[in-house]
């Protein structure tokens, strides 16, 4: 073979071998990028998760007149509750969260004596969240005020009442009040109420004319006639009057916490009004409301009695007898007194008529 012809035979075989190479790698590359899903499609390829950048919130705090509130808590909760934070404002009412992920959020300020205030938005990534002026306002609680008043102011206007109280306008009928629940007088309001009825005028006229009948049934001998003998009378009819108004409506009364004061019943039987009258001689009101034994009127009708010894005439003293005897006639006398207050006294006052109703 010439030599050319054997160049071309040797190039020939070289073209031939390397394009069977060829073919064997480009079947191998083909091979091993062969789909592998059903239906010859490529599998999908997710894209790197890229990280959120983290955002902030801040804001102002103020008061209605638009001051900084300071110390106020902020807190700052998001959509999924999963976590919470709190910081205070500052002096200047300022407050920040940093580090913050995106997503809706909710803003809560309290502070001292402000109403609780909300404010909620959505927090975007990197964005740096300015919140709107915050101002709070007062907060309002509704409070019943109960205005208690005293007892002795309401006592010394009822007290006010029966000062105005008198038989046919004239006599005096301070002793008898026509409330069932007419509140406790005090020691003051006991004495004072004494010492209007020793010094009425009224008063001084009805020992007058005791004193005359006295003096005209010539009872007290010993104390003779004319104007020494009715002087002498007049004097020992108002010293009863005066011991046995203080002693048994003002001082023991006081000692004992008891109430003077005839409670007018005005319902009820007849029957019942009068064992009520009779007896509140011997029973009375304690200053606590509760019904007890009128102490005060008993011994204060034997206090006053044993002072009766002092002045009246020697033959008319008769010790103790006399002074039990006065007691005696003292309790009568309440019990009577009462009968009429009851029945009688109450339609002839003109002022307790208007103050409570009666069955009578």
């Amino acid at each position: 073979m010439r030599p050319f012809a054997r160049k071309m035979a040797f190039f020939s075989a070289g073209c031939a071998c390397l394009s069977l190479c060829v073919l064997l790698c480009g079947a191998s590359v083909k091979a091993q990028s062969a789909p592998t899903q059903p239906g010859g499609a490529l599998p999908s390829v997710q894209p790197p998760a890229v990280a959120q950048p983290p955002a902030s919130i801040s804001g102002t705090v103020v008061d209605p007149s638009g001051a900084a509130v300071a110390r106020a808590r902020v807190s700052l909760t998001r959509e999924d509750s999963s976590a919470k934070q709190e910081t205070l404002t500052g002096d200047d009412g300022q407050f920040s969260f940093a580090g913050i992920a995106p997503g809706a959020f909710q803003l809560t300020i309290t502070a001292e004596d402000f109403a609780t205030q909300s404010v909620s938005g959505t927090l975007h990534p990197g964005e740096n969240y300015a919140a709107p002026r915050i101002a709070l306002v007062l907060a309002t609680e509704e409070t019943e005020v109960k205005v208690v008043v005293p007892t002795v102011e309401i006592a010394e206007e009822q007290l006010k009442v029966e000062e105005k109280q008198r038989v046919l306008g004239v006599v005096p009928n301070y002793y008898v009040t026509y409330l069932p629940d007419a509140a406790p007088l005090d020691a003051k309001q006991k004495f004072k109420l004494a010492l209007k009825t020793t010094v009425d005028p009224v008063t001084f006229l009805l020992t007058g004319a005791i004193a005359g009948a006295q003096q005209a049934n010539d009872s007290f001998k010993g104390y003779g006639q004319g104007g020494q003998g009715y002087a002498k009378r007049y004097g020992a009819d108002y010293a009863d009057a005066v011991t046995s108004t203080f002693i048994g409506g003002a001082i023991l009364p006081s000692i004992l916490k008891q109430d003077p004061r005839y409670f007018y019943k005005g319902t009820g039987s007849t029957r019942s009004r009068l064992m009520y009258a009779i007896a509140n001689a011997v029973i009375c009101k304690g200053d606590n409301g509760r019904w007890q034994a009128n102490y005060s009127n008993i011994l204060g009708s034997l206090a006053a009695g044993g002072l009766s010894n002092l002045y009246y005439p020697p033959e008319d003293r008769n010790g103790p007898a006399l002074t039990f005897e006065n007691a005696a006639l003292g309790i009568g006398a309440s019990a009577a007194a009462n009968i009429l207050q009851e029945f009688v006294i109450r339609k002839l006052t003109p002022s307790a008529r208007k103050q409570a109703p009666t069955t009578n």
